[in-house]
């Protein structure tokens, strides 16, 4: 079977009507502002229209468009990156107020996700973990406060700290991507 090299106008449609609402929701989990993540998506169709002579269209498109839609919100993020550092540059007056009032949103939206997060967590786990990591006690101590093992003990934060990172991980991605802007690694 020989690579289909162009879509029908149909086909084309049919696709963007298809993958355009998933592609906008996905792109908003990097991308805050909705303009933004429609202007990408707009964007990654219109790449697709132009280059599908070069692409095998019987592979699937899903990955392409996912792909294509995730590399173009890092790359607009990337470049709000370079406007907000010539920002700090031309108005250095502006930038401790900015700073730290996107600071504090951010932190606040974290701080309820995470507070949210542990509020999710079954009641055992909860309490263990708030044990461990709050009060600060042993495992040991844990076990015998609960009447349990040490090995139950251990299981239920490895449950906790799953479960935690399952529903904090678009945070704990973004957060990894930052960080890696910020320090340029």
């Amino acid at each position: 079977m020989s690579p289909q090299t162009n879509f029908s106008e149909e086909d084309f449609e049919s696709i963007f009507k298809e993958y355009y609402p998933f592609l906008c929701s996905f792109a908003k989990k990097y991308v805050h502002d909705t303009d933004s993540c429609k202007d990408i998506v707009h964007n990654v169709f219109l790449n697709l229209w132009q280059k599908q002579d070069s692409i095998d269209l019987n592979e699937p498109i899903k990955p392409y468009l996912f792909k294509s839609v995730h590399n173009r919100c890092l790359n607009y993020l990337r470049d709000q990156k370079k406007i907000v550092r010539h920002d700090l540059v031309t108005e250095a007056s502006d930038v401790p107020a900015f700073v730290e009032s996107r600071d504090y949103v951010e932190e606040s939206e974290l701080e309820q996700r995470i507070l949210k997060a542990l509020e999710d967590l079954p009641d055992k786990c909860r309490r263990i973990f708030h044990l461990s990591r709050f009060e600060g006690k042993k495992y040991a101590e844990i076990a015998e406060l609960e009447g349990i093992t040490v090995k139950a003990i251990e299981a239920q934060m490895s449950k906790a700290l799953k479960l935690l990172r399952e529903d904090l991980k678009d945070y704990l991605i973004l957060f990894c991507f930052f960080i890696h802007i910020i320090l340029g690694l």
